[in-house]
């Protein structure tokens, strides 16, 4: 199937909330690089728009790239450097960069944060984690007690591990709370909330303590490996409803 990158926005926009995070949101979402009207044949997802990920998409033969992390972050950047290199390659390959941060993570069931919930079997889920005003984790109960290591294996892409493990709280775990990405500070929600796992994507030196004393496990599943999961979603829905050819493009950071 061929679509414009018109008609490609207008089917993002009619399930993720792209328009309702303008103001809460500093990243640029949608269309961020266009291409010259040409119609899509195939469409990658990735993670980050980086020059490796652009690469790899031009190397499947990908018309358009939709990333979690875009080029555009609220402040006015001059094209140099870095940035004037990754828009030539995306100019000179004809290829449509859009890019999807926080409706991505927000969205009940192909964002990172519902995803991640499905993924550790949670029930009885519901928002969780205020961030500018808007709450974009989810948290909910196990259907039995699991231990840590059990839910590190729910949450395990490709056999990468994570990039922390904390077991400051109970061994039988309930009860879990999930903001992926840097979202290490979410831990005082969870905390205020009295869940028995918070599950993130980087840690941070500035909750261990209150992580510890609180008795609040924690996991961090990395940042990448945290963000696969929404953009995968969304991938897999665009192939279901627009019959067109996608590809992930899986670029670990580690981190």
């Amino acid at each position: 199937m061929e679509i414009t990158t018109k008609k490609f926005d207008e089917f993002i926009k009619s399930f993720l909330e792209i328009d309702g995070f303008v103001g809460t949101d500093n990243s640029l979402n949608g269309i961020q690089v266009d291409n010259d009207g040409a119609a899509v044949k195939k469409i990658a997802f990735g993670v980050d728009a980086s020059m490796e990920t652009f690469e790899q998409a031009a190397a499947v033969n990908a018309g358009l790239l939709f990333v979690h992390h875009g080029l555009f972050w609220g402040a006015p950047l001059t094209v140099t450097g870095n940035l004037r290199r990754r828009i030539k390659f995306l100019l000179d390959h004809n290829i449509c960069l859009y890019g999807v941060h926080l409706p991505l993570d927000h969205h009940p069931k192909l964002g990172n944060n519902a995803v991640l919930a499905e993924l550790l079997g949670l029930e009885n889920i519901e928002p969780f984690g205020a961030y500018h005003g808007r709450k974009i984790g989810y948290k909910g109960t196990f259907p039995k007690p699991v231990t840590i290591e059990e839910a590190v294996k729910k949450i395990d892409f490709m056999g990468r591990p994570p990039a922390g493990i904390f077991p400051f709280g109970k061994k039988e775990i309930s009860t879990a709370a999930i903001m992926s990405g840097g979202a290490a500070d979410s831990a005082r929600d969870a905390i205020n909330d009295g869940v028995d796992l918070f599950v993130t994507g980087e840690s941070s030196h500035q909750v261990y303590h209150d992580c510890l004393e609180a008795k609040l496990n924690m996991i961090a599943g990395g940042h990448y490996n945290t963000e696969v999961w929404g953009v995968r979603a969304v991938m897999q829905h665009c192939a279901a409803e627009l019959g067109i050819e996608t590809e992930f493009v899986d670029i670990p950071t580690g981190l």
